[in-house]
C-alpha cells in the first residue's frame, strides 16, 4: 500500500499546484477585495481546487502506478507462465471471495524488493500488482496473504475514502496558504505585492501539503489494520499472519539503505518516527490478528 499512497500524494501535489496556478493566472475565483479577504469566497475556491485536485489524482492513480513502476499487466486470456498463472488465480479467487463484481487488473513488475500494491479509481477499475522479488522471496502461503491484503484494500474502497479525505485536506491547504500569502504580501511594496503573493501561495501550499500528508499517513496506518483483517477473512488468519511474519523475517535480513525500499505491508519497521510512515509497526499488526 505504501507505493500507491506515495504516487497518489505526489500526483495530488502536482495537480493541486497546476490548478492553483491556473486559478491565480486567470481572472477567476477572486477572493481579495478592497477590504481584504472574502473568506466565504476563498473557502469556496479552496474547496473547488482541493477536491478537483484530489479526484484528478484518483483518476490518474492506476495509470501513474503502471508507468512509474513499469507494471506488466497480465492478460488472463493470453499465454501465461507459471508465476503469472498463480498470481492471476489468487487475485481472481480472492476478489470473488471479497464480493468484487469486476476482477482487478493483475500485474507484475521487475524489482528485487518484496513489494505489492493495489490502486485504481474504483472497484471496477482497480489494479493489484506484485514484484518479482515478492514471488521469489516468499512462499505460496505468504504470497496469498499479501495478495489478500491488497484485495481487501480494493474491496474496502480505501482509495476512494482516501480521496475524500485528501480533498478535505487540500481545501484547508489551499485556504491557509492563501491567507498566509496575503499576509506576507502586505509587507512589501504595493507594486510587488501580486508577485510576492503568487510565489508565497506556491511555497506555502507545498509546505502545508507536506504537513497535511501527515493526516493521510495517519489514516493509512489505521486502514492497514482493516486490510489485515480483511486479508485474514479472505485467505485465512494463518496465511495473513504468515505473510506478516515472513515480511518481518525479510526486513531483519536487510541492512541500511535497502530497508527504505520496502513498502509491501510495512515500509520500514525501524524508522525512529512513525509520523511519516504509511504502515504501523509489524509486531502490532501481528498481535492484532491473534
Amino acid at each position: 500500500m505504501g507505493k500507491r499512497i506515495f504516487y497518489f500524494l505526489l500526483s495530488n501535489i502536482l495537480v493541486l499546484l497546476t490548478i492553483s496556478i491556473i486559478f491565480s493566472v486567470l481572472p477567476i475565483g477572486n477572493y481579495i477585495t478592497s477590504d481584504g479577504i472574502n473568506f466565504g469566497a476563498l473557502l469556496l475556491v479552496s474547496a473547488i481546487i482541493g477536491f478537483t485536485g484530489s479526484f484528478i489524482s484518483l483518476a490518474m492513480s492506476r495509470w501513474m502506478a503502471k508507468k512509474m513502476m513499469g507494471v506488466y499487466v497480465i492478460d488472463p486470456s493470453g499465454p501465461m507462465n507459471d508465476y503469472e498463472k498463480a498470481v492471476v488465480e489468487k487475485v481472481h479467487r480472492l476478489s470473488r471471495a471479497a464480493g468484487l463484481m469486476h476482477m482487478p487488473e493483475v500485474g507484475i513488475y521487475q524489482s528485487k524488493e518484496v513489494n505489492a500494491f493495489a490502486t485504481g479509481p474504483s472497484k471496477k477499475r482497480s489494479l493489484v500488482a506484485v514484484s518479482t522479488g515478492l514471488l521469489q522471496e516468499m512462499d505460496d502461503d505468504a504470497v496469498e496473504g499479501v495478495i489478500a491484503h491488497e484485495v481487501a484494500h480494493v474491496a474496502n474502497g480505501d482509495m476512494v475514502t482516501m480521496t475524500l479525505l485528501q480533498g478535505i485536506v487540500n481545501t484547508f491547504v489551499v485556504f491557509l496558504a492563501r491567507i498566509v500569502a496575503f499576509a506576507v504580501s502586505r509587507f512589501v511594496k504595493e507594486e510587488l505585492a501580486p508577485i510576492v503573493h503568487f510565489i508565497a501561495v506556491i511555497v506555502f501550499q507545498i509546505v502545508f501539503s507536506i504537513l497535511g500528508s501527515l493526516v493521510v499517513f495517519a489514516y493509512s496506518r489505521h486502514r492497514e489494520f482493516h486490510a489485515d483483517k480483511g486479508g485474514a477473512d479472505l485467505a485465512g488468519k494463518d496465511k495473513m499472519r504468515h505473510a506478516l511474519e515472513s515480511l518481518k523475517a525479510y526486513t531483519s535480513r536487510i541492512k541500511g539503505e535497502e530497508q527504505t525500499a520496502i513498502s509491501t505491508l510495512k515500509i520500514n519497521n525501524k524508522r525512529k518516527s512513525s509520523l511519516f510512515s504509511t504502515h504501523p509497526d509489524l509486531d502490532e499488526r501481528i498481535s492484532r490478528l491473534v
